[in-house]
């Protein structure tokens, strides 16, 4: 009998010790992504010129992204953070209007970012990767003259 409650305690360590060493598969969401311009909810004159985004794991269990966006004007804007993906803020720089920023991932596949400029929460964005990898779905919501806005932008996997 002791046998037995040995061979399936050592059967039972093995196994636990397997998926805690099994390495965690990296998040569709990694990679580069550029903005479908066409598809954005405004007059071609509104619209900007391109937006990349890149998003990347890093050690130490953190998440990092940059955005580099060229405005209808040609003006260029930019912004990078690294952030542990628990809801802590965390510093953003670059020159478009954001300065910290919050995020958790609640699967392999969607990223919720919360966007803070001069201490107040500007806008919060969900991405959504599509099940064959290639589309990146932004839904942001924020708030314009007091009323709720949620505004929806597809991107498209660079390389494909």
């Amino acid at each position: 009998m002791k046998n037995v409650i040995a061979a399936s305690l050592a059967l039972l360590l093995l196994q636990v010790s397997s998926t805690v060493a099994a390495p965690r598969a990296v998040s569709p969401l990694a990679g580069r992504w550029t903005l479908d311009v066409a598809t954005l909810p405004m007059p071609a004159q509104a619209r900007p010129q391109s937006v990349t985004l890149e998003f990347a794991e890093v050690p130490g269990g953190k998440w990092s992204s940059r955005v580099a966006i060229v405005e209808h004007s040609g003006n260029r804007l930019d912004a990078a953070s690294t952030m542990v993906l628990y809801g802590t803020p965390a510093p953003a720089t670059g020159t478009y209007p954001v300065d910290r920023v919050a995020g958790k991932m609640p699967a392999p596949g969607v990223l919720v970012v919360q966007f803070i400029y001069q201490n107040i929460p500007r806008s919060t964005r969900v991405y959504t990767v599509s099940a064959d990898g290639k589309v990146l779905t932004e839904t942001e919501a924020y708030f314009r003259d007091g009323q709720p806005v949620l505004r929806t932008a597809r991107f498209d996997r660079a390389g494909f």
